[in-house]
């Protein structure tokens, strides 16, 4: 079932279309950096591109858009993943990769492309889904660890197997032209948003590391070293890339071993 934004998943326990954020009262056509409580920690755009990363910071700040009870206007520039997808995309079979997702026009740096939109579940439920598949079965759930000032990890589980959008199709590259950022609208649940991480011309396969470790200036290697009976389980990595580790990454916390 397609859907372009996430719905609450089978446990029950996140609902991300619920609003919890307070909206601003700015009335300004577009909202000020540090004046506006969304913008509390910077300017997220500039036009319709994401602000790179401080590489004096070591780390990419949140990002926050106004909301449905913010007072400003649609035409506020701090609105963009919100907006859904503005280019024309493609789902096409792909020679070893089974379906995959190109575009059909030319995409600028920057520019916001689609989301990987599905059912947020919890830890439990994602590791349940996980361990029913078989090593033949396409594995969708995807799960974001986000390392918060406090020194805690927040963690968000998505899985458009069964309810999903455009984002579920796109295959992982080593030499990604994707990068995924959480961008925050309405509530703490993020719209997990693919920006282009270069000039992408059409035609062009879309894809990004499932790591999680391209774009990410301070996170270090969270996969795990697999065992050997781990490495027989590993999917081969077909991306074509100069620096292709030739297998899919893996994250041991979720998936079962023998």
């Amino acid at each position: 079932q397609y859907s372009p934004d996430n719905v609450a998943g089978a446990d029950g326990n996140t609902d991300p279309t619920e609003i919890t954020f307070p909206g601003c009262s700015c009335l300004t056509r577009s909202c000020v950096p540090h004046v506006c409580p969304c913008l509390s920690r910077g300017e997220n755009y500039s036009g319709l591109c994401l602000r790179p990363a401080d590489e004096e910071e070591g780390y990419a700040r949140p990002v926050f858009e106004c909301n449905s009870l913010c007072r400003c206007g649609d035409s506020c520039q701090n609105r963009v993943v919100q907006r859904g997808l503005q280019f024309r995309l493609e789902v096409f079979k792909t020679e070893k990769k089974g379906w995959g997702l190109r575009t059909l026009e030319f995409i600028a740096k920057g520019r916001f492309v689609c989301e990987y939109a599905g059912e947020v579940v919890g830890f439990t439920e994602a590791r349940r889904r996980i361990q029913a598949q078989t090593p033949k079965d396409p594995n969708y759930v995807l799960a974001v660890r986000e390392h918060l000032h406090s020194g805690g990890v927040m963690e968000t589980f998505v899985d458009p197997t069964y309810t999903g959008n455009v984002g579920r199709f796109l295959n992982h590259s080593c030499q990604p032209n994707l990068f995924m950022v959480p961008v925050r609208v309405d509530s703490m649940v993020p719209k997990l948003a693919l920006f282009a991480a270069a000039d992408i011309a059409a035609g062009e396969e879309l894809c990004y590391d499932y790591s999680g470790r391209f774009h990410n200036l301070s996170q270090t290697n969270r996969e795990q070293t697999a065992a050997e009976e781990e490495k027989r389980l590993r999917k081969p990595c077909y991306c074509g890339s100069r620096s292709c580790a030739s297998f899919l990454p893996w994250d041991s916390s979720l998936f079962s071993t023998p």
